[in-house]
This record gives C-alpha cells, structure tokens and sequence, in this order.
C-alpha cells in the first residue's frame, strides 16, 4: 500500500471544493483504478462555510455543546460525542483557521460520496474510494492519529468472525477497522502543522470497493465498550482517592 500526498495552495473559506481538488488531480494525471482519495475535513468544512467567529470562551462553549451529543468539561478540554466518536470539543478546531475556528463538516459521509460521483464520472472509474479524514488523541497514548468522519465507496469493516485463524481456532470477535487504519496512514503523511496536504491518494489498499456504504458499520453501543469498564473503575478509584484527601483534610 502506497501513501502520496499533495501539496496545494491554502483553501479559502467557502471556495468550491471539487474544482480544487480536480486541479491538483489533474496535475498528477488524474486517478487511477482501485485508488483511494484522502480529503482533509478542514477543507470540506471550509467550502461549507463552517468557520466561526469566538468572540468570548462562554461563545466557543455554547457552540461545542450545539455541536455535540454529549459533553462534558474536563481539565484540558470538552470531552464529547459527536456523530457516534469520542471526540475532544466536537472536533471545532482552531489550528489553520485564520484567527477563526473551524467545525467539522454536515455530513462526511454525504460529502465523500458526492466527491467520489463526480471524479467517477470525470476519469471515467468503477472502482474508487474517498475518505475524509480528521486526527484524534487516543485515551492514555501521545500524540494524534488520523479518523474517517465520513468515506465512500469502500467497506469501512474486514470482518473476521466465523472464520478460523492459522491453527482453526474460530474467530469470535475480530474486526479491523479500514476506515481509520486507511485514514491513520494518510494524516502520518499529511501532517497537522504547516504542511499544506490537505489531500492523499492511497494505492494498493486491501479493501473491498463496494457502492454501496452502511455509515453505522464501525458504531458500536457504548454500553458494549470493552474499555467502559476501565474507565468507570478509574473514575470510581478518583473519588475514592478525593474522599480521602477530604477526610484527612478534615483531621
């Protein structure tokens, strides 16, 4: 599998996207059979016109909890669900955003399918992906790794279950996640800085090509979270340790 990103000149808010990309695909000669394009969020938001003004920090938090399911105020930031993903702030970035913040777009999965329609038609392809990516911290690791908020034309699930690893064993539980394996490559290509990549093409992938996407196939119920627990018992140990410090405090 082959990575390549592409450098452009920065997007402007509410600029139309898919003259944009098709230039610099154009450059490159176009796509070909079986490749995978990686569009950034950012830009997608930005042709959506979902960049916002912050006038004060009551403003920014009125708009992360519009934005979310679920939030909640943690030390370092909002902690929220959006769109079924833990998420910190709802995804609204500041980074690149000319003094604005930036939301994430409607609906990813709508807009990588119209992307993918349109360079279908223009290059004349029956088999392409298209991902939109975005980059998430991992509960109690540094550093970030890339999402697909939305994708198009590729099953997002290899499922494993039912099926015998190399010693027969029957497969109960495996699952790989495409999407974000897919999407983790392309943002370590990307960059989160400076870079000017808001685009990738992955060749070479090991995916099924499919029209046809179920958008809740990576969701699962929170209450069947195999971290939950973990999480419920450190929240658990943290207020046992707070009663302490209170109590001895109070000696």
């Amino acid at each position: 599998m082959f990575v390549k990103v592409i450098k452009t000149r920065v997007f402007r808010e509410k600029e139309r996207l898919l003259p944009f990309i098709q230039e610099y695909l154009d450059r490159r000669g176009g796509l070909r059979e079986g490749a995978i394009l990686v569009v950034t969020s950012k830009i997608v938001a930005l042709a959506e016109g979902r960049a916002r003004e912050i006038t004060s920090p009551a403003t920014r938090e009125k708009l992360i909890k519009a934005e979310s399911q679920w939030a909640m105020k943690t030390k370092y930031t909002w902690l929220t669900v959006k769109d079924g993903t833990v998420m910190s702030s709802a995804g609204v970035d500041e980074s690149n955003a000319r003094g604005k913040i930036i939301l994430l777009p409607r609906d990813s999965f709508r807009s990588a399918a119209a992307i993918r329609r349109a360079l279908m038609t223009r290059y004349r392809l029956k088999r392409l992906g298209v991902l939109v990516s975005d980059s998430r911290l991992l509960p109690l690791r540094a550093g970030i790794v890339g999402i697909a908020l939305g994708y198009a034309g590729f099953r997002g699930v290899r499922d494993y279950r039912g099926t015998p690893d190399i010693f027969g064993r029957i497969l109960k539980l495996s699952r790989t996640d495409v999407a974000d394996g897919l999407a983790t490559a392309a943002v370590l290509e990307m960059g989160e800085g400076a870079e000017q990549q808001p685009l990738a093409i992955i060749t070479g992938a090991p995916v099924a090509f499919t029209d046809t996407v179920d958008r809740y196939e990576l969701a699962i119920d929170p209450r069947e979270d195999i971290y939950q627990p973990i999480f419920e018992k450190i929240r658990k140990i943290r207020l046992i340790k707070a009663g302490r410090r209170a109590a001895r405090s109070t000696k």
